[in-house]
């Protein structure tokens, strides 16, 4: 199945939103960070990407859509390998952004649970080995997002990429998929507050599948 839709924005820019959105509008499943941790057993096929080795074929098998990290790492790789999928890029205000990460997901508390998880493999050669002890810096990190943004605007045909925040709803996504609007609220979920709850456990399958299901609850 080949991906009809990349997701490219950064992790908390509204991904877990999107991910849920795109699979009300007909894009199931949608990958995503808690996809990874609720099925570790790929995460052998992203370390091999991140050796310069990718399967795409076997990373995103029985999905059509993917947002938030580890895809949106290989943004470039992906949108050449898929070229008649659709990009969306999440944006958000980058203070906010750094506020946002260092409260989740670059938290040193989500750091140490990493380091005891599946995944710890994957994030030694993404995220820490790319922002190394400069994953706090504010200054480094919205610098990063920023140049980050720019490259896929640089790079993504005009009509092939959405620049997209959530707060926007259905209608730039929906016609820009060209599907109809859902009679539904558009997903709010993964809040930080919420995140935050939820980081006091392990990070583990069952953990994950629960999470995954009360965002899903929730719309």
């Amino acid at each position: 199945m080949p991906l009809k839709v990349i997701g490219v924005g950064l992790g908390r820019t509204g991904t877990m939103s999107l991910k849920l959105a795109l699979e009300q509008i007909g894009f199931a499943s949608c990958y995503h960070m808690a996809e990874l941790l609720m099925n570790p057993a790929r995460v052998p096929l992203w370390v091999e990407a991140a050796d310069g080795k990718p399967d795409w074929e076997a990373v995103f098998e029985g999905y059509s859509a993917t947002t938030d990290y580890p895809g949106c790492i290989w943004w470039r790789e992906l949108a050449s390998a898929y070229p008649k999928a659709k990009v969306i890029l999440t944006l958000r205000d980058p203070e906010k952004w750094f506020e946002s990460t260092q409260a989740t997901i670059f938290s040193e508390a989500m750091s140490a649970r990493v380091k005891d998880s599946p995944v710890a493999p994957l994030f030694e050669k993404t995220m820490w080995k790319q922002f190394g002890d400069r994953i706090h810096d504010r200054a480094f990190m919205i610098e990063h997002f920023e140049r980050h943004n720019a490259a896929v605007k640089a790079a993504i045909p005009k009509n092939r990429l959405l620049v997209y925040e959530v707060s926007e709803g259905w209608e730039p996504l929906c016609e820009f998929l060209a599907v109809d609007v859902p009679n539904a609220p558009f997903p709010k979920v993964n809040s930080r507050e919420e995140l935050q709850a939820r980081m006091a456990g392990p990070i583990d399958e069952n953990a994950a599948r629960e999470h995954v299901r009360a965002m899903q609850k929730k719309h």
